[in-house]
C-alpha cells in the first residue's frame, strides 16, 4: 500500500501560495464522524503516489508526527493550464463502513469488428460508480473488447466481470463500449433511405389548369 506524508496546515486562501511556493499543495481529510483537517502535501510526492495509485485508491496517510491513518485519495483538482495537482481530498476509512467511490475501467484486447469488418471503437463510459467494504476495493476494472465481433456490437456493464463483493450503483444496461458502422456505409445507408423514402410519397395529381393546358 502507498503511503504518504502531510502536514497540518495553517495557510488559507491566499496565503496557501506561500505554501505553493515551497513545494506544497493544499488538502484535506475528513470522513464519517472524523473531524477534518486541513493539509499541506508535497506536489512531488504527491504525484508520484498518484502515478503509483490512483485515484479511489488506499493509502496511508501519516499527519505530522501521529501514527498512519488509512484514508482514501477522493478527489484530485488539476490545474487547467498545466496540469499539475492543486488540491487533493483525502476520505478516512472506517472499519465495517462501506464506501461508494468510481473506480476506473481498463480496456484491453482487439475488437475483430474493428480489424475485420472495418468497425469504429466507440467508449461510452470510462468510470464504475461501485460500493463495497474498504479492504474489497480495487482500482481498476478490466473491459475485455475482443468479444465485440459484429457491427453495432455492445459491452455492457452488465456483461463485466465485478468481484461479487462488490456493488455496481450504474444502471447495469448502460453501454460500457461498442461497435459502430463505418461512415461510408451510414451515409449509403442513409441514400438509399431517401431513395426509398422519395419512391414511397404519392405523385401529384394534375390539376385542373395542367389539364387545359393539355
Amino acid at each position: 500500500m502507498a503511503s504518504l506524508n502531510s502536514k497540518t496546515r495553517k495557510s488559507f486562501g491566499r496565503k496557501n501560495k506561500e505554501i505553493k511556493d515551497h513545494g506544497f499543495i493544499p488538502a484535506v481529510v475528513y470522513g464519517h464522524d472524523f473531524q477534518s483537517i486541513p493539509l499541506q502535501v508535497s506536489l512531488a510526492e504527491m504525484e508520484k503516489t498518484f502515478q503509483e495509485a490512483g485515484e479511489s485508491t488506499l493509502i496511508d496517510l501519516k499527519i505530522d508526527e501521529n501514527s498512519p491513518i488509512k484514508v482514501l485519495i477522493y478527489d484530485v483538482q488539476h490545474d487547467p493550464l498545466t496540469d499539475k495537482i492543486r488540491h487533493v481530498d483525502f476520505y478516512k476509512i472506517k472499519a465495517g463502513e462501506k464506501i461508494e467511490v468510481e473506480t476506473e475501467l481498463e480496456f484491453f484486447g482487439e475488437a475483430p469488428a474493428v480489424k475485420n469488418l472495418g468497425g469504429i471503437i466507440f467508449h461510452n463510459i470510462d468510470k464504475l460508480k461501485i460500493k463495497c467494504l474498504p479492504e474489497d476495493l480495487v482500482h481498476k476494472i478490466e473491459v475485455n473488447i475482443s468479444g465485440l465481433e459484429t457491427l453495432d456490437s455492445v459491452i455492457r456493464i452488465k456483461d463485466l466481470k465485478i468481484p461479487a463483493k462488490i456493488e455496481v450503483l450504474d444502471d447495469r444496461e448502460e453501454v460500457v463500449v461498442g461497435i459502430s458502422r463505418p461512415q461510408a456505409e451510414v451515409e449509403e445507408k442513409t441514400e438509399v433511405t431517401e431513395e426509398e423514402k422519395a419512391a414511397e410519397e404519392p405523385k401529384e395529381e394534375p390539376t385542373e389548369q395542367t389539364e387545359e393546358k393539355k
